[in-house]
């Protein structure tokens, strides 16, 4: 036995169980956004925290964000009341994201009210339910005294006497539309038309709070990373491909059970397709029809990973090669076609800034790198709650001239983002056959200045390593 091997062996999985087996509550520095992701072998992965230790956080979690969050938004927004209107197994996406851990699901009709008291007596929380919200809305509701729960709204907001009341209805977010024609039906009835006409409609509640991110869920946000990072690590290995064997809906199922075994759930189903010398020029479009393809060596294969864990998303795509025999690397070219997708990356968060829109900075970023030499799309999306999230757009893969409504919204600070996007790139050891190099990989806006939340890839991983 190599001793020295297995002692060196030894030492990385002890520090691999200790990146992914521990809450890292050190993340509250931003580190070097030129930091590599360092591929780390593991044969297994370690246990991470119960369901119920995680159920726990992210009430925290929550208790915080709401006395953080919401009055500022209020105030910004200008309203004094805020109403979130929805019932079971229909709920408004916001409301999903104020409900305690353990709740699966909005109860009957649950009304929830915030009323803006003023600066020294702050945001109150009501809710117009059956029972309270944990112990985060009160029942404002006694069905004995009152049966009529739509009455009751109405003589809560009549001694309230907000000159405004905000409600989700969007034309340009899904996830700021959360109010049902219905409800907005029932509601109008209830309040009458002297009340009636106080209802606004304003994006920038809901997408404010599922976008903006507090400083502890950004201490852990960088474990969760790490953990999706590793996953996506061992996938691209020998530990889940043989070359000649494995197809890549094989690895596409090896990435699922994995999530299944570690009870953290996708939010979408992976993708893994290849592009080797003499295939057609890689069409995005068909990525998920591939999956059927068998490995080989000399492929260059790429992955699109989901995962949601503790409430929060992470969407990743990385990049590797199939040595062949005596290969030690993957070909310069190939190598040169990641590098160009970096530039990319860095054409773009270096023009994030406060208050420009999506649209601004995608078209910065397109003119940047066009004039540095390199063939870009960009198609990177806000990330947090949800996969594809609230904020701003930044472009998408088919349209590179700017969305309009998404695209208009403005950079926020305490924000995340799902860098996404790819290079196309002529490499010279497959007869200059054009390969599109996609990667993402998520990152954080402090407001000055932008890090991946756990660094990016910056070389291919090689099969075998």
């Amino acid at each position: 036995m190599n001793i020295k091997k297995y002692k060196q062996n030894a030492v990385v999985l002890i520090a691999v169980m200790f990146y992914l087996g521990t809450f890292v509550n050190t993340a509250n520095s931003a580190p070097n956004k030129l930091v590599k992701s360092i591929p780390v072998f593991a044969p297994t992965m370690p246990g991470l925290p119960s369901l119920q230790q995680r159920a726990t956080i992210q009430n925290k979690w929550l208790k915080q964000r709401l006395d953080l969050l919401i009055p500022d938004l209020m105030r910004e927004a200008g309203v004094d009341m805020w109403l979130i209107i929805a019932r079971e197994y229909n709920e408004d996406p916001v409301l999903e994201t104020m409900l305690p851990s353990t709740w699966m699901s909005a109860r009957r009709r649950m009304v929830l009210i915030f009323h803006d008291q003023g600066k020294n007596k702050g945001v109150e929380r009501l809710a117009v339910a059956r029972y309270p919200v944990g112990d985060l809305f009160p029942s404002a509701w006694d069905p004995d005294a009152q049966p009529d729960q739509w009455a009751r709204v109405a003589e809560i907001i009549k001694e309230k006497n907000p000159s405004s009341i905000a409600v989700n209805i969007s034309d340009t977010f899904p996830l700021a539309d959360g109010l049902s024609v219905s409800q907005y039906r029932q509601l109008k009835n209830a309040l009458g038309e002297s009340l009636e006409e106080r209802l606004v409609s304003n994006d920038s509640l809901a997408i404010g709070w599922l976008e903006t991110r507090i400083p502890a869920e950004m201490a852990t946000y960088q474990t969760i990373m790490r953990v999706a990072h590793r996953i996506v690590e061992r996938g691209l290995s020998e530990e889940v491909i043989t070359p000649g064997v494995t197809t890549t809906d094989d690895v596409v199922w090896w990435y699922r059970e994995t999530l299944a075994q570690l009870k953290v759930s996708p939010w979408c189903q992976p993708s893994v397709s290849v592009q080797r010398a003499g295939m057609s020029t890689f069409d995005i479009e068909k990525m998920v029809l591939e999956n059927g393809n068998i490995i080989l060596p000399g492929d260059l294969v790429h992955v699109d990973f989901c995962m949601s864990y503790m409430g929060l998303k992470t969407d990743t795509q990385q990049m590797a090669y199939v040595r062949r025999p005596n290969e030690m690397s993957a070909p310069k070219g190939l190598r040169e076609g990641l590098y160009a997708a970096n530039k990319v990356q860095d054409a773009l968060t270096d023009n994030f800034k406060a208050g420009l829109s999506g649209n601004e900075i995608l078209f910065a970023a397109r003119k940047e790198a066009i004039n540095s030499g390199l063939t870009p799309t960009i198609y990177t999306h806000p990330i947090g709650y949800h996969g594809h999230g609230a904020g701003p757009s930044i472009g998408s893969w088919e349209q590179q001239n700017g969305s309009k409504g998404t695209g208009d919204y403005r950079m926020r600070a305490n924000t995340a983002y799902s860098i996404e996007l790819n290079a196309i790139e002529a490499v010279p050891e497959w007869n200059d056959q054009k390969v599109r190099f996609m990667l993402e990989v998520d990152g954080y806006f402090t407001g000055n200045s932008f890090y991946y939340i756990d660094g990016r890839q910056t070389e291919l991983l090689l099969i075998p390593r």
